[in-house]
């Protein structure tokens, strides 16, 4: 791999730690791609080809895995995990949180906390795919 190709996988890679670490925050496709010092339009074509994915659907699918984690671990209402987790409406929390997961928030949070198995597994099991296959598959 050429010292250009590495260049510009570390710049996306910068860009997808910023929303790893700051999911919660108000992160656009602009802001992003100033991040990886490249134009919107190549950002997002050059995430989709490196990640499988948008840079819109991967943060919020790692919001989802947040809130994923806060409906099961704690009795905070949906809508306060909705917005702690970078959500601007419960509206679209809801239909995001369905599309990923398969079910809507309540009914996932009626499954209860997770079993007494090392965290680290419970979160791997749940984790939400960007490929829609059920999880645990």
């Amino acid at each position: 791999m050429g010292s250009a190709v590495e260049d510009a996988n570390r710049r996306l890679l910068r860009a997808r730690d910023a929303m790893d670490r700051a999911y919660a925050e108000p992160l656009d496709v602009p802001t992003l791609a100033r991040i990886a010092q490249v134009s919107e339009a190549h950002f997002i074509r050059t995430f989709r080809a490196t990640f499988g994915e948008t840079p819109n659907r991967y943060l919020q699918r790692r919001r989802v895995e947040r809130a994923m984690f806060l409906l099961r671990s704690t009795d905070r209402s949906v809508t306060d995990i909705c917005m702690d987790v970078g959500f601007a409406s419960l509206g679209t929390f809801s239909r995001v949180f369905r599309d990923v997961v398969g079910e809507p928030p309540s009914a996932y949070r009626r499954r209860g906390p997770f079993p007494p198995v090392p965290t680290c597994f419970a979160m791997a099991w749940a984790r939400p795919s960007s490929f829609g296959e059920a999880p645990g598959v």
